[in-house]
């Protein structure tokens, strides 16, 4: 058994981490894909955007399809689809070609709710923070380590490859035949669950009017637009800052550029599994970290959590207007760690409310809150702001209101009721059983 978790865990976390490198692979070489179809700045912020386009509905599919059918199934079929489609971008000779393989291969995306799913049906409520965190913040590395620390040096600048002479088209072949192989590895060795009592409650739960019922709650929609404010501001930033870097401060070298994005996702991923473990301690130890939310010891870490990362945005923008690059880089890590803290507090949060749906929950929440890396990238490239610093505090702006939901949401006596309370959707009916039809005849 408790060699079964750790090697489950290693699975989802490996696929997770690849699908982050593929997810973001275009990153780090916006400057020769721009150069390749004649793109502009703006242009190449709705390249950005469109590589996440597919991914908030992606993610809430995938949550109660790996309910149902389980991780290795789901996963497996996801990983050869990304591949398959990461490989044709490689070929791609028209902008239009290459924009529509590259949405398809950013399901790769969808990976982080499936891994969601598959550790927590392995861990218990005591651990679920901490092993969540270690999943995604390993995971969310990919982004950093993988696609703008790793690939930039592989295939950098002059690469001249047995298949291909431009860089970006080499990585994007090569990534995609790991995905290919990892998709097989993951069918052969994963296991759904701890045990099949776990993995038929888990399977039980995957109706429609479930999945609206569940999806209405206060405790899913709070989570839901706390995490458009943290991941789905990091997969605005992990596409966006190499760009940033680049045009706001003239650094026209592709590995330094790169490398100060990485800064920011190397912090928003290695650092989330402190945000699940300080939610599993303060849970596990009882204790009231704000003077508001008593007894709610989960959602009060969240809170503090998210009120640092407006507060960060704010300082990002500041901190551009320095007009100094390094100031910039540390205000980005800054705002990474914030992000990693929230996140890993949220998906501690995620299980341990809804432990017999944990793949919808997270889909829901995961899909929902990717969104964010869809808009986020258009304000920062807006033509109407009046430089490339102004978009973060506009950004953060936007998530006062979230900030005030959270608020609410986490109150004691509605905390309380924050998995059977909520808007428009009443509970699901159970069909009557066969002792009860009995009696009644």
């Amino acid at each position: 058994m408790i060699a079964g978790k750790w090697r489950n865990l290693l699975l989802a976390t490996a696929m997770f981490n690849l699908g982050f490198v593929i997810w973001f692979s275009f990153a780090p070489f916006t400057g020769e894909i721009a150069d390749e179809f004649g793109l502009s700045v703006a242009q190449l912020g709705i390249v950005s955007s469109a590589a996440v386009i597919a991914v908030p509905l992606g993610r809430i599919v995938i949550g109660p399809l790996t309910d149902r059918y389980g991780a290795p199934v789901t996963a497996s079929g996801t990983l050869v689809v990304v591949g398959i489609f990461s490989i044709v971008s490689a070929y791609a000779q028209t902008y239009e070609v290459f924009t529509a393989s590259r949405i398809v291969a950013s399901l790769a995306g969808i990976t982080f709710v499936i891994g969601i799913q598959h550790v927590s049906e392995w861990f218990e409520e005591e651990e679920l923070g901490t092993a969540e965190g270690i999943f995604a913040g390993i995971g969310n590395a990919g982004a950093g380590l993988g696609a703008y620390f790793t690939l930039p040096r592989i295939f950098g600048e002059g690469y001249v490859g047995p298949l291909f002479d431009a860089n970006w088209r080499a990585a994007f072949f090569y990534t995609g035949v790991l995905a290919l192989v990892l998709g097989v590895l993951y069918l052969l060795f994963g296991q759904a669950a701890k045990s099949e009592q776990k993995r038929q409650a888990t399977k039980e739960g995957t109706s429609v009017q479930q999945f609206l019922f569940i999806a209405t709650r206060y405790g899913a929609v709070v989570l839901s637009v706390a995490y458009v404010m943290t991941f789905g501001l990091e997969l605005a930033m992990n596409g966006w800052l190499g760009t940033y870097y680049r045009e706001a401060f003239g650094q026209s070298d592709i590995v330094i550029a790169a490398t100060f994005a990485a800064t920011f996702s190397i912090a928003a991923g290695l650092l989330r599994p402190i945000g699940g473990y300080v939610s599993d301690v303060v849970a596990r130890e009882e204790k009231n970290i704000l003077p508001w939310f008593t007894g709610r010891y989960r959602e009060q870490w969240t809170f503090a959590t998210l009120v640092f990362v407006c507060l960060a945005m704010f300082g990002m923008t500041a901190a551009g207007l320095t007009g100094n690059i390094y100031i910039a880089v540390v205000a980005g890590f800054l705002v990474g760690t914030g992000c990693a803290f929230a996140e890993g507090a949220i998906f501690a949060q995620v299980p341990a409310m809804f432990p017999d749906n944990s793949g919808t929950v997270a889909g829901i929440v995961g899909g929902i809150g990717s969104s964010g890396g869809s808009v986020y990238p258009l304000v920062f490239a807006a033509p109407v702001l009046p430089n490339l610093h102004s978009g973060y505090a506009v950004v953060a702006a936007t998530m006062i209101p979230i900030l005030v939901l959270s608020a609410w949401v986490f109150q004691p006596h509605i905390a309380e009721e924050a998995t059977t309370g909520g808007w428009f959707v009443g509970e699901p009916h159970a069909p009557p059983n066969a002792d009860t039809v009995a009696a009644d005849d």
